[in-house]
């Protein structure tokens, strides 16, 4: 079994979910993330984007069942505005704004759910639009853009909420397509059909690449999310080392994350658990979290949350005894130096691919100098270095923001605001084993901040910080 610091249990638990210096608010009702300016800013960036077009953007709808609602992505980066089935007419011509809502409830507002945002005065103060109307007068205002044969830009890409990106439902979306036995399209397709119904001489043209390249750079303020969604991912991944034993579930440990993301305001996760123990390591995207950590085996923990609209994508890898045998510091100590060769690499205004090549310089010296005693894992550290020799790509990872693989980077070079991972694996085939980190890096004017370096990756840190309690040494054991 692991070892355990000394001390009553609850006294060594103070401070196990310290907060760093820097926090953020928990959001109450996912309404106020960004101040209405930060919103209506995009929009008017939007606007130099279409010209006299105009740009028409459907909310997603109510969730089917006893489901918090979470609103799409794209939808709520433009508007801001988190309520089900709203329009949002940005007009390039006009340059104004106008959200179409559904009609007061007194039911749903004083019975269940509490105050919403319904058309008015009030909305156009709390939203920042120019107008904000009932959503039945949409079918009037397109009438009038229909008359002019205004060019219309919407979505055309599925809706990405919570726990996705962007090609989980464009790929769900084209399976449903081509079953035979379903076929149909996507609410964005239904809706460009009714558009072009309602508005025959219009135009319809993708608003998707334009909202994308803005989302490519992250404002300040989306930077401040996404360090506290990083600085919550990595508190979650320190209580799991804590409590980690063998003999528990991965689910356990993802217990232990989960506590952590609620109790600093996350919406949920935002994505599943990959949390893998000793052979299920060699998958990338383990999640089924059922098997038992036995003791010699490495733990690889890749879970973070959704916060205030904005993820994280941190990985980390332990032993579940506390301890690495001497094969694993081997194994795991040169993909470290070797991932480190890589990220220390990393600079502004530089190509990933020329970035990439600079780093196996790098890792060539830390090959030479590694003083290896398993042929195994020399030939596991050789195909790895050999994969970034012959790497014929220009990218480090993915990106991260309101999706874990969020949109595309619009410069071929790396540039300030941009956030992204790496995670690189290193695998031994015949054990079925596998090695993956994972930093959150911001591309800044010096060069990159590594948002999630306070997570320990060193030997020494990792096997200190699991000598200390977990939350399961807090649970009172009933008889």
């Amino acid at each position: 079994m692991k070892r355990r610091a000394g001390g009553q249990s609850r006294k060594n638990l103070v401070g196990i979910l310290a907060c760093a210096a820097f926090s953020l608010a928990a959001q109450p009702v996912f309404t106020d993330v960004f101040p209405p300016a930060e919103h209506a800013a995009r929009r008017a960036r939007v606007m130099l984007q279409i010209g006299d077009g105009v740009a028409i953007i459907q909310g997603t709808t109510e969730r089917p069942g006893e489901q918090p609602l979470r609103q799409a992505n794209q939808f709520f980066y433009i508007a801001g505005v988190v309520e089900p089935r709203a329009i949002l007419v940005v007009d390039g011509k006009a340059k104004e704004s106008t959200l179409f809502l559904n009609p007061r409830s007194e039911r749903r507002e004083n019975n269940m759910f509490g105050p919403g945002l319904y058309p008015g005065e009030e909305a156009v103060r709390a939203t920042g639009m120019e107008t904000v109307r009932p959503r039945d007068d949409f079918k009037t205002v397109l009438e009038g853009f229909a008359k002019d044969g205004r060019t219309l830009y919407t979505p055309f890409r599925p809706e990405v909420l919570g726990c996705a990106s962007a090609s989980d439902p464009a790929a769900l979306a084209r399976a449903t397509r081509n079953d035979p036995w379903d076929g149909r399209g996507s609410r964005e397709e239904a809706f460009i059909e009714h558009l072009k119904a309602a508005s025959p001489l219009s135009k319809i043209e993708n608003l998707d690449p334009i909202l994308d390249e803005l989302r490519g750079v992250k404002s300040p303020r989306e930077i401040a999310i996404v360090r506290e969604a990083t600085r919550i991912a990595g508190l979650g991944i320190m209580e799991a080392m804590r409590d980690a034993r063998p003999g528990m579930a991965e689910y356990e440990l993802q217990a232990d994350a989960e506590f952590v993301f609620k109790k600093y305001g996350a919406y949920g996760p935002a994505y599943f658990a990959l949390i893998a123990t000793g052979r299920n390591t060699w998958y990338s995207h383990y999640h089924k979290d059922t098997a038992r950590l036995d003791d010699g085996d490495l733990v690889q923990f890749d879970y973070a949350p959704d916060y205030q609209y904005y993820s994280s994508d941190v990985t980390r890898v332990f032993p579940a005894n506390g301890k690495f045998t001497p094969r694993q510091r081997q194994f795991y100590t040169i993909y470290l130096r070797l991932y480190q060769a890589l990220m220390t690499s990393i600079r502004v205004h530089a190509r990933p691919s020329d970035i990439i090549k600079d780093a196996v310089v790098k890792m060539d010296r830390v090959m030479a100098g590694y003083p290896f005693t398993d042929a195994v894992i020399q030939a596991a550290a050789t195909q790895f270095v050999d994969r970034y020799r012959n790497s014929r790509t220009n990218s480090l990872g993915h990106n991260v923001g309101m999706e874990v693989h969020d949109v595309r980077s619009p410069t071929e070079t790396l540039e300030p605001g941009q956030i992204f991972t790496i995670e690189p694996a290193m695998q031994i085939a015949a054990e079925h084993v596998g090695i993956r980190l994972e930093d959150m890096l911001l591309i800044t004017e010096a060069g990159y901040e590594n948002l999630s370096a306070f997570v320990p990756v060193e030997i020494a840190d990792i096997e200190r910080m699991m000598t200390r309690h977990g939350l399961s040494d807090a649970q009172v054991k009933v008889k």
